[in-house]
C-alpha cells in the first residue's frame, strides 16, 4: 500500500507513511507501526481449575485496564492465583492447598528435642525448626503438612528404615527428622546435604574409687613399679655399702648392724632422711642419681595419689574391650545402630534395645550380666544431649562408626533437594543455625569436654624404666670401677704368683677379710679434722697411732712399751669393735714408722 515516486519529495513522503500506517476494509481496522501490526488490545483472562474469567484488557497505549473504552481507563479485577490466593506466588511451586505435600515424621524420636509429636498436629523440634526456617527462605511456595508415621495407637508405625521406605513407596512426599544418611537408604531415596553430624559413639558410666580399701595407697603404681622400685631400692644401698665399707665407720660394724644400714640408707632415701654420710665420690655419684629418680617417683606417686582420690575412673576404654569382655550393650530402639554393632562383632543376645534416656539409665544402674548394660551405643547428638544432663555420670570413651550426618529425605530425583540442599548451606554459613541449636539444646559447656576419654591414674613400669636404666647403669658402673681398683691394689700380694700352691678359693677368701678390713690408706674426716691417709703424731706430744689393716703399733724406741694405740674407726665411732691383729710383717711396719717419732 505503499505508493512509489522517482522524486526525493515523493520518497520521504513513502517514508513518513510506512512508519505509521493506518486503514480499514472490512474485517476491521488496522494500524501498521514500523512494518508491525498492532492489536487494538489483549484480552486477559484468569484460568483457575476448569473455568476461567476476564479481569481486563492490555493495550500498548494505556497496559492493563478494567474496561476496553477509548480514552476511559478503570482498574482492573483481582487476579485468584492457585490454591485460590490472591497472594503473588514467588515463583515455580508443585504443590497447591488441595494437595500439600505429605512429610513424614518420626513418632517417637530418640529425643523430644529434635522432633516432638505429642501435641499433633503441633509437631515442634530441632529438626522441624530447620526444615521451616529452610522453606521460607526458598524463592518460591511449599505448602507442607507434617504427618506422623505411627500407628492408630500413637505407637510408631515401624523403624527408621521403615520410615524412610515409605518415601519410595510415595506414602510421604519427603521425610523430615533425625533421619541419618546411610548408603543402603540412599540407594532408593535422595538426601538433602546434612544439616548435623550424627557420628555413632559409645559412652559408658564413670564411677570413683572405693578409698576404704585397706590397699587403696598401692593403686597409684602397678605391681610391676612396685618390685621394681622396691629391687633398686636394695640394690643402690648394697652398691653404697661396698663402696663405703672399707672407708666409711658409717657402714661398719656387726653383721646384722651393716645389714640394717644398708635398708635404712636406701629407704630413708625416700623421704631424704638418711643420715649416714657417704665419702667415696664413686658413691656420692650413685647417691645423687638415685636421689633424683626417687624425687621423680615420689612426686608422681602423690599426684596419682591425689587423682585417684578426685577423678573418676572408667571400666572399659574402648569398643574392642568391650567384645572381647562379652559385656551387654544398648541402643536406641529402632536405630541403624543394631547393624553396626552385629558388624563390630558383638553376640545379638547381648544387645539391648532402649525407647527412651530414663530407659537407658535404667539399663545401666542395673548393670552388665544383671539385666543392664555396659555401655550404650548413641549417635553424637543424642550423645551430647544425654550428656549435657548426666555429665558426671557417664562419659564417651570411643566413635564406633562415622555416618555423614542428619538429613532431609526426598523421592529420587525430586527437583526440590538441590533447593533445599543449597539453603541449607546458606542457613549454616549464617547465625540461624545457632540461633536453633541454642533454642533446643542450650549452653551445654556446663560439662567437662566429653569427647576425651577418662585417662589411667595408674602408673606403671613402662613411664620410669629410663630413670631405672640411669639409676642402674650408674650404679654398676660405679660397682665395677671399685671391684677393678680393689683387685689391682690388693689382689697383686693376695693372689700371688700364678706358681703357688695355695687354693684359689683360699686366696678369693683373703680377698674378701681384707675388703672387709678398715682401709685408713684413703681420706677420712673425724669431727671435722681431715687425717692423713696414714696416722701421724701430734706435736704437742699427746700422740695417737693408727692401725694398719686392724694392727695397733706395738714398739717404740728399743726396750719401750708400746704407746697405746687408737685407730680412726675409734674416734669415729668409740663403741665399734677392735679389728683383729694380721700378720708380722705388719707390725714391723709399724714399728719402723713409730720409731720415727
Amino acid at each position: 500500500m505503499v505508493k512509489e515516486d522517482g522524486g526525493g519529495e515523493g520518497c520521504e513522503r513513502g517514508e513518513r507513511w510506512a512508519e505509521s500506517t493506518k486503514f480499514r476494509d472490512r474485517k476491521g481496522d488496522y494500524h501498521f507501526v514500523d512494518e508491525q501490526l498492532q492489536s487494538p488490545a489483549f484480552r486477559i483472562v484468569n484460568v483457575n481449575g476448569n473455568g476461567g474469567r476476564e479481569i481486563g484488557f492490555w493495550t500498548p497505549k494505556e497496559g492493563l485496564v478494567k474496561q476496553f473504552v477509548p480514552s476511559y481507563v478503570s482498574g482492573i479485577s483481582t487476579v485468584i492465583f492457585p490454591g485460590d490466593t490472591t497472594a503473588v506466588p514467588k515463583g515455580w511451586g508443585i504443590p497447591t492447598k488441595e494437595k500439600k505435600l505429605r512429610i513424614g515424621v518420626p513418632a517417637k524420636s530418640s529425643s523430644g528435642q529434635f522432633v516432638d509429636v505429642i501435641r499433633y498436629p503441633t509437631v515442634t523440634g530441632f529438626c522441624i525448626d530447620v526444615f521451616d526456617t529452610v522453606v521460607k527462605t526458598m524463592p518460591y511456595d511449599l505448602p507442607y503438612e507434617y504427618v506422623p508415621f505411627a500407628n492408630p495407637d500413637g505407637e510408631p508405625a515401624g523403624t527408621y528404615n521403615d520410615l524412610v521406605y515409605q518415601v519410595y513407596l510415595k506414602n510421604f512426599d519427603a521425610v523430615v527428622g533425625d533421619v541419618a544418611i546411610l548408603y543402603n537408604r540412599s540407594l532408593y531415596v535422595d538426601y538433602t546435604l546434612p544439616f548435623m553430624e550424627s557420628d555413632v559413639s559409645v559412652i559408658v558410666p564413670i564411677e570413683g574409687h572405693n578409698i576404704e580399701n585397706a590397699w587403696f595407697f598401692l593403686k597409684p603404681l602397678t605391681w610391676d613399679l612396685w618390685v621394681s622400685s622396691l629391687i633398686f631400692f636394695v640394690f643402690i644401698g648394697f652398691v653404697v655399702w661396698v663402696l663405703e665399707h672399707r672407708i666409711n665407720g658409717d657402714f661398719r660394724g656387726s653383721a646384722s648392724h651393716q645389714a640394717g644400714t644398708v635398708f635404712w640408707f636406701s629407704f630413708s632415701t625416700m623421704v631424704f632422711a638418711q643420715r649416714e654420710r657417704v665419702v667415696s665420690n664413686l658413691s656420692r655419684v650413685v647417691v645423687i642419681i638415685w636421689c633424683f629418680v626417687v624425687l621423680i617417683l615420689t612426686q608422681s606417686y602423690t599426684a596419682s595419689l591425689s587423682s585417684l582420690l578426685t577423678v573418676q575412673q572408667i571400666k572399659v576404654t574402648d569398643v574392642n574391650e568391650l567384645v572381647n569382655k562379652g559385656e551387654y550393650v544398648g541402643y536406641q530402639k529402632g536405630s541403624f545402630v543394631l547393624g553396626i554393632l552385629l558388624g563390630l562383632g558383638f553376640d545379638k543376645s547381648k544387645i539391648l534395645a532402649y525407647s527412651s534416656p530414663e530407659e537407658c539409665l535404667e539399663l545401666f544402674s542395673k548393670g552388665s550380666g544383671n539385666g543392664g548394660i555396659a555401655a550404650a551405643f548413641k549417635e553424637e547428638p543424642y550423645l551430647k544431649v544425654f550428656l549435657s544432663k548426666f555429665c558426671f555420670k557417664y562419659t564417651m570413651i570411643d566413635t564406633a562408626f562415622k555416618t555423614d550426618g542428619f538429613g532431609f529425605v526426598f523421592p529420587k530425583g525430586s527437583p526440590l533437594v538441590p533447593d533445599i540442599s543449597r539453603a541449607i548451606l546458606n542457613m549454616i554459613d549464617g547465625d540461624k543455625m545457632k540461633e536453633i541449636q541454642d533454642k533446643w539444646f542450650g549452653n551445654q559447656t556446663s560439662c567437662p569436654d566429653s569427647g576425651t576419654s577418662v585417662p589411667s591414674n595408674t602408673l606403671s613400669i613402662k613411664s620410669f624404666w629410663g630413670l631405672f636404666l640411669i639409676a642402674g647403669i650408674a650404679a654398676l658402673s660405679a660397682l665395677i670401677i671399685f671391684i677393678v681398683m680393689f683387685v689391682h691394689q690388693e689382689g697383686r700380694v693376695v693372689l700371688g704368683p700364678s706358681g703357688s700352691t695355695t687354693s684359689i678359693w683360699s686366696k678369693i677368701r683373703h680377698l674378701f677379710s681384707i675388703f672387709n678390713q678398715r682401709d685408713f690408706t684413703s681420706h677420712v674426716e673425724v669431727n671435722g679434722i681431715h687425717l692423713p691417709s696414714m696416722g701421724t703424731a701430734s706435736q704437742s706430744g699427746n700422740s695417737f697411732h693408727t692401725e694398719i689393716h686392724g694392727y695397733p703399733s706395738s714398739a717404740g724406741c728399743r726396750n719401750r712399751q708400746a704407746p697405746q694405740v687408737t685407730s680412726a674407726d675409734q674416734l669415729t665411732n668409740p663403741n665399734q669393735e677392735r679389728p683383729p691383729r694380721t700378720d708380722q710383717r705388719s707390725n714391723a711396719i709399724i714399728h719402723q714408722r713409730t720409731k720415727s717419732y
